[in-house]
């Protein structure tokens, strides 16, 4: 039997015809507005309209229209016109662009997806720049077309890398500012500036530096002043660099920058808040104002040292302060307990005396010029430090290119060095912050002073704990036994004004006793300050 096509149906790699359709669908697109002058999306479009035409496919759909880029294929209208492609009941076979850099500029990825599509006879046309895919020669050819567009596009990536490197070296943002500045031009110079939104953003800083209020707080407090900031949103602002007047951004390549635009925040009011956020990683807190009992946290049991409760007692609706400790019965009336901590803010309230709040002022501004010349030494031993450590740092970095220290032991000191240098920048930084005004904030602390006890009565619970904490660091014990409170600390300012105040009222008298008679104010060495 010399005829074998009986046996055809057992040979191997026979090639399976795909019969294509004329069905086609057309995807146009361009990065964005400024990119319209060379491709706009009406002319890809007609462009594509008109090969259809002009081959006698029939168009079964139009995506894109949009600005997608084409560094990633993560687009929503291209990932549509893909989910078309593969589903149409409709047989579709060709993909008509108007370039193949229109399909994609993601190289490797893109050539992945164009050959999962001719897997399924779905091919891939770029109109001005045609070639037959049907053939290894033209799919070779379309390959490389993509892989050039590829390198274009990281071209041109690198060329406006350097040139956005190169302004903001000098001070200046490219992008849209964040969240609370406004662009304006002066002079003909732009100019980033706080809009209104910003200076409420400002107030949040301060918020959360100063009264450790929790986002949801601060969220809530803003929208009384009629802005919506959500209290998720709050930790992005809170860890931006940008709003203490300085610029983090991938082009910098790990370095930060001073920005010419207008500060938001001190840089150590930003540290300050970013140190309560570490502190508090899962953002949970606790809320436990109690208005009646502002003394809780602050206020503790002399005879065991716990803290004291507060709670109210509901048949009375009176708030009482009270020891956990078992067996311990140190329970107090909140009322009485108010009644003797207002007794002792009223030693240290200031007297509307003229003459004596001249003199008062006068000498806390010399002792704050005092203080601050120390600062102000300890600051140039500091930064002699610090330029000690970066020359040590260089003079390795020129062992390392000199083969005369190895990598691993570069990395060990480069890293100490580095670690020395923050916390020598930290201080620093601490010690520069000094009062522009120091007339006006002493007028200030001075009237505050005046009269303790009525300002304590008329604060708010968080207000009372910082300035409770302000006079008493330490905090205060109550005796129940003998019925007293006492502290081991006393804010030295207060005690200050406290002394003053009372012993130029003995020298008018004739006879000055404030040191016998009142320890708390002045504690000696080994003696405890109390109060009845």
């Amino acid at each position: 039997m010399n005829n074998l096509i009986l046996f055809e149906q057992f040979a191997k790699g026979k090639t399976q015809l795909q019969k294509r359709s004329n069905n086609c669908v057309i995807y146009t697109r361009v990065s964005g507005k400024e990119q319209e002058l060379g491709y706009s999306l009406e002319t890809q479009r007609k462009t594509c309209e008109d090969y259809a035409k002009k081959h006698q496919y029939a168009v079964m759909g139009v995506f894109g229209g949009t600005y997608e880029s084409a560094k990633t294929d993560e687009r929503k209208e291209f990932n549509r016109m893909l989910a078309f492609v593969k589903k149409s009941r409709e047989k579709i076979s060709y993909i008509i662009v108007y370039s193949v850099d229109r399909f994609s500029r993601s190289g490797a990825n893109a050539i992945y997806i164009k050959d999962q599509l001719r897997a399924q006879g779905i091919f891939l046309v770029a109109v001005t720049q045609p070639a037959d895919t049907s053939t290894s020669s033209g799919d070779f050819q379309q390959n490389i077309q993509i892989i050039f567009s590829e390198y274009d596009n990281n071209l041109r990536r690198e060329k406006c890398m350097a040139g956005t490197r190169e302004a903001l070296m000098k001070g200046e943002w490219c992008q849209r500012p964040p969240y609370g500045y406004d662009i304006m031009k002066e002079n003909g110079k732009r100019k980033i500036v706080l809009n209104e939104k910003g200076k409420f953003l400002q107030k949040a800083f301060y918020w959360k530096a100063n009264e450790r209020l929790t986002h949801t707080a601060i969220s809530e407090r803003l929208e009384t002043f009629g802005v919506k900031i959500p209290d998720k949103r709050l930790s992005g602002y809170f860890r931006n660099p940008f709003y203490c007047g300085l610029m983090a951004h991938s082009s910098l390549k790990g370095q930060v920058v001073e920005g010419n635009h207008e500060k938001m925040i001190s840089k150590e009011i930003f540290l300050k808040v970013n140190d309560l956020l570490r502190e508090n990683k899962h953002g949970y807190s606790s809320n436990e104002v109690e208005e009646g009992t502002p003394l809780k946290r602050f206020l503790r049991c002399d005879h065991c040292g716990a803290y004291m409760r507060g709670y109210i007692v509901r048949k009375k609706n009176l708030p009482y302060y009270k020891c956990n400790t078992l067996g311990c019965g140190n329970n107090k009336s909140a009322r009485d307990l108010h009644s003797i901590f207002e007794k002792t803010l009223s030693w240290f309230s200031l007297v509307s005396n003229a003459s004596i709040r001249k003199f008062v002022a006068k000498q806390i501004a010399t002792k704050y010029n005092r203080e601050h010349k120390e600062k102000d030494e300890s600051k140039e031993t500091i930064k002699r430090q610090i330029t000690e450590l970066q020359k040590k740092q260089e003079r390795l970095e020129e062992r390392l290119i000199n083969e005369e220290l190895t990598l691993e032991l570069y990395n060990k000191f480069s890293g100490k060095f580095r670690e020395e240098i923050i916390a020598l920048e930290k201080n620093l930084l601490q010690n520069q912050k000094r009062v522009s005004n120091l007339e006006h904030c002493v007028n200030i602390v001075l009237d505050f002073a005046a009269n303790l006890p009525k300002s304590w009565t008329l604060m708010g619970f968080k207000d009372k704990q910082l300035l409770q904490f302000l006079l008493f660091p330490e905090g205060i014990r109550y005796s129940k036994k003998n019925n007293e409170c006492r502290t081991t600390k006393i804010n030295s300012v207060f005690s200050y004004i406290a002394h003053l105040v009372r012993d130029m009222g003995q020298i008018k008298s004739g006879a000055s006793k404030f040191l016998i008679d009142c320890p708390a104010l002045v504690p000696r060495a080994g003696v405890e300050p109390a109060c009845q």
